[in-house]
């Protein structure tokens, strides 16, 4: 007996998703604000750091405060130009940073 199929008479699947009809999704998430960091060895890990230690930012405003301590005690005259403009881009980053810590404690 000879095997026949009409067009689009075989295994064809369709997930049927209202959701999707309106909002595009990425990678099955849904919401007002999905945020994805990427790929991580151990994501486990990574949410007990953020969990325990501090967020993202809290971690970079550290860094930024140990770095500023460092700056403040490095001579910096063997800089050239373009290494002193980062050393000065930096500053004023963290300075701006500041800045909005302070109007957001007055709040």
């Amino acid at each position: 007996m000879p095997y026949f199929k009409l067009p689009l008479s075989g295994d064809v699947v369709q997930a049927i998703n209202p959701w999707n009809w309106f909002f595009k999704s990425d990678g099955g998430q849904f919401g007002l604000v999905n945020i994805n960091l990427g790929k991580s060895a151990d994501p486990a890990l990574e949410q007990r750091i953020l969990d325990d230690v501090g967020s993202y930012g809290r971690q970079l405003g550290r860094i930024g405060e140990a770095l500023e301590v460092l700056l403040d005690h490095v001579k910096l005259d063997r800089l050239d130009a373009r290494e002193r403009g980062a050393i000065e881009d930096f500053r004023l980053q963290l300075a701006q940073v500041t800045r909005l810590k302070r109007q957001g404690a007055e709040k």
